[in-house]
């Protein structure tokens, strides 16, 4: 695996678990207000400073009894295909894996679940069908992000759909829209856009949307889900 990073302790980016999170390089996605550009765009992979993963893993069996899982993200980690053997290594050193993913790949994801290298995943919906490849500055099969939705929900895996409110791509009525599309049941977080460092710069100059319209949105669509909550505010 190419991996570009690591966080040695996270409380938050694996629900109820104490955590590392190690980031891989490489996206098949350019989303405009991505604030992980050095681990997307390739001229700045290039300056990237990796982590081998001889060091990774010296890392977790220091760590044993400290940690309790490891958070994979990116990048987008299903782009590797070496991603299954690095997974199952992890879990071989006893750790949990939480996934994030973009849900482009569903033959991988549902490769993970099928050889249970993976206990948690966190998947993001962009938006909706219609506006998909406006959100992600890229050119993708739509039908593979509604194939990985259906994966996670005919799973026993436990998983959650979030989505990023960034003005200017979305808006409540959109939100609306992905909560019929990946509704009923299970849990969606609403993450409220960071204006920091944003692969598209035009995007630093954006304002957040006010915590009173994402309540507002939040109240509109938690009746779909088991759990709804919002992110970042």
């Amino acid at each position: 695996m190419e991996l570009g990073g690591i966080q040695k302790v996270t409380l938050i980016d694996y629900p109820g678990k104490i955590a590392c999170t190690i980031f891989t390089l490489g996206c098949n996605f350019r989303c405009h207000f991505c604030y992980s550009s050095e681990l997307v765009l390739p001229q700045k992979i290039k300056n990237q400073p990796r982590v081998s993963e001889a060091d990774f893993f010296a890392f977790l069996e220091q760590k044993k009894g400290l940690l309790e899982g490891v958070v994979i993200c990116g990048g987008e980690p299903t782009i590797h295909k070496d991603l299954p053997e690095f997974a199952k290594k992890i879990k071989e050193t006893g750790f949990l894996v939480k996934l994030d993913t973009n849900g482009s790949n569903p033959e991988m994801l549902k490769k993970l679940i099928k050889q249970k290298l993976v206990d948690y995943v966190a998947m993001d919906v962009k938006a909706p069908k219609e506006k998909y490849l406006k959100v992600i500055g890229a050119k993708i099969d739509v039908v593979n992000i509604e194939k990985s939705i259906k994966v996670l929900k005919e799973s026993k895996i436990d998983y959650e759909f979030r989505t990023t409110i960034a003005p200017g791509l979305l808006k409540k009525e959109d939100i609306i829209k992905i909560s019929k599309w990946i509704g009923p049941g299970g849990k969606y977080f609403l993450q409220s856009f960071r204006p920091e460092k944003t692969l598209n710069s035009d995007f630093e100059k954006i304002r957040p949307y006010d915590d009173n319209y994402l309540l507002e949105i939040k109240k509109a669509v938690e009746p779909f889900f088991d759990v709804c909550k919002i992110r970042g505010i």
